[in-house]
């Protein structure tokens, strides 16, 4: 059997070398690139006549992080599997990253075995997220479909309503906005309160930027 190809990109050269060590000690792994930043990765991938079978990939780097070269990564080779290895647990990062397209997500903190448990799932077309991500991700699926069916109950008018809520207007400028009457504005405001069940206006703005509603 041949050993899998394995390409890291990592921009803390102690932390790469390291991991390239011990990964080189298992002979069912071959380290056969390492990149310093995701530009670096990507123009050795354009330059090579060999492509790795899996990444293992930082997600904070400088001139081009691990999100944006997955992506970028996964238009060109959609066969490649990309695990992020990183110290980044925040939640956005996490779904971010998975949005990109990686089929794993691990912390550096984890054992060796874990890592090159995930190599092997990966490579065979498998996802591998350590326990405390995969609550995390679960968290985030909960979330995203409870936020899709309370978009999915907001009327049209409700929605547009949201939206100017996110900007500085008061509620009798929304009404002169919307053409509305101030009273016919009090019940979207009310009905959009109950549907995402907030108490404020700062409610109805963090809802709307956590759905990427308003920027």
């Amino acid at each position: 059997m041949k050993p899998i190809k394995i390409a890291i990109v990592d921009d803390h050269q102690m932390f790469l070398r390291a991991l390239d060590n011990m990964i080189s000690t298992n002979p069912n792994f071959e380290v056969m690139m390492t990149s310093k930043n995701g530009a670096e990765f990507l123009q050795k991938i354009d330059d090579s006549e060999t492509l790795p079978e899996v990444v293992l990939m930082d997600v904070k780097m400088p001139i081009k992080n691990g999100i944006e070269t997955t992506s970028e990564l996964l238009k060109k080779h959609p066969q490649i599997k990309v695990v992020a290895l990183t110290m980044e647990d925040a939640e956005t990062t996490i779904i971010q990253m998975l949005k990109a397209g990686a089929k794993g997500y691990l912390l550096k903190d984890m054992p060796p075995e874990i890592l090159f448990d995930a190599i092997e799932i990966v490579s065979k077309d498998g996802v591998f997220y350590t326990d405390a991500v995969a609550q995390s991700v679960d968290k985030i699926k909960a979330y995203e479909n409870e936020s899709a069916q309370i978009l999915n109950e907001l009327k049209p008018p409700e929605l547009e309503f949201l939206k100017w809520a996110c900007t500085e207007l008061t509620y009798k400028e929304i009404a002169d906005k919307m053409f509305l009457s101030p009273r016919t504005i009090d019940g979207y405001r009310d009905s959009v309160f109950h549907k995402l069940n907030v108490k404020s206006r700062v409610g109805i703005v963090l809802f709307a930027m956590k759905n990427k509603l308003v920027y």
